[in-house]
């Protein structure tokens, strides 16, 4: 392996909230419910702990993007979100074009919370919507209706936010070609700049795996697919990645980070991480449970370095979710490997017509295989 150049890989920040008003029953994220009073300034200042750890371990590096994910990070209040991004911006690490993501509940959305946000330097929304049928609302557990997707719009309108995403799902329990259409056109008509189009999959420890909804046919799923897949080409929004969708322009830069194996700072219960370092890559962990996270000194900070011989598999797993996939070059500047350390598995899936020669990337036809070519680079 060659030694790594770290301030050649952009850097991202993850930022987890790990409470919600209610589980959905398809989530698998480390999630957990709360009544009451949020522990809110007593997690944000462990958050601002960690942070500070954090940023002394890559001192040289700067911050491209932040995401706060969760759980529902929309109900922190404005008042502890800006404590905790002033403290990053006074480290002097946050790049000056920083993207700043905050994942949403339209249940949650409140004017003040959202003006504070956005005067915190909040760029970027990414709306749970998930649908805007309040039947498969109900099925899925949402806590909001059609009418709160409307509202949480209106008011990022008015706000002036230019960069928001949809979440919606598709292949929801009954539901039909032209129920998953109805819903894909309704978030057409607000006209996002990014769309995360995606299908409900039952993953275990959730409550649809213990009892599971009655989902679509495998041949109404594929017509879902390549139906949206066409209404969204039409309305000017390219694939660039398995499950995203965007105007020119309007490309998720955090997730960019992830598919093209760059780094991440992961705090925050449960926040996972990936750093590079000279002598090579290390992924971190924190413990999932809040009341553990809030309490321990180390947050309870677990970190592994990645063996050589799953960094081929660990760097296709997410170069191959991009359309275009990553030019040859990265793979060594990202892993520090040789191109040689693909074969012969890369040669086998081109002459399959699979990959592409010239990138690292799926054809249409690979494209429907992605699970099958990715996990054949398991074990080098």
């Amino acid at each position: 392996m060659n030694a790594l150049n770290p301030e050649r890989i952009p850097l991202g920040l993850y930022v987890h909230f790990p409470w919600c008003v209610r589980k959905c029953p398809y989530c698998d994220f480390n999630s957990h419910t709360h009544q009451g009073q949020l522990p809110e300034t007593a997690y944000v200042s462990q958050l601002i702990v960690d942070l500070q750890d954090e940023l002394a371990r890559v001192p040289e590096r700067r911050i491209s993007s932040v995401f706060f994910g969760g759980g529902t990070p929309s109900l922190i209040s404005g008042r502890e979100l800006t404590r905790f991004l002033d403290v990053l911006r006074a480290s002097g690490q946050l790049a000056e074009d920083v993207e700043i993501t905050l994942e949403a509940n339209p249940g949650t959305v409140e004017r003040q919370y959202f003006a504070d946000y956005v005067a915190a330097g909040v760029n970027r929304f990414s709306l749970g919507v998930q649908s805007f049928d309040d039947q498969a609302l109900k099925a899925l557990g949402r806590i909001h209706n059609g009418d709160d997707v409307y509202r949480a719009w209106d008011l990022l309108q008015q706000l002036n936010v230019q960069r928001i995403n949809i979440d919606l799902m598709h292949g929801l329990p009954k539901q039909t070609p032209a129920g998953a259409l109805d819903d894909l056109n309704k978030a057409l008509v607000l006209d996002p700049g990014h769309l995360s189009w995606y299908q409900l999959t039952i993953e275990p420890n959730t409550v649809f795996y213990r009892q599971q909804p009655t989902l679509p046919s495998d041949d109404v799923l594929e017509t879902i697919e390549l139906e949206g897949q066409a209404l969204l080409a039409a309305r000017g929004y390219a694939q660039y990645e398995i499950s995203a969708y965007a105007k020119p322009g309007h490309d998720c830069r955090h997730n960019q980070t992830y598919w093209t194996f760059g780094d991440y700072l992961g705090i925050g219960a449960g926040a996972h991480g990936k750093i590079t370092t000279p002598d090579g890559i290390l992924r971190t962990q924190r413990t999932r449970m809040p009341e553990r996270y809030q309490n321990a000194i180390d947050f309870g900070r677990k970190v592994h370095t990645v063996a050589t011989a799953d960094l081929p598999f660990e760097y296709m797993l997410n170069a191959l979710r991009l359309k275009n996939g990553t030019p040859p070059h990265l793979f060594n500047e990202r892993t520090g490997l040789p191109l040689s350390d693909l074969e012969p598995t890369l040669s086998q899936w081109q002459q399959k017509g699979m990959m592409h020669t010239e990138r690292h990337a799926l054809t249409e036809r690979g494209w429907w295989f992605y699970n099958d070519v990715a996990g054949g680079f398991i074990g080098g």
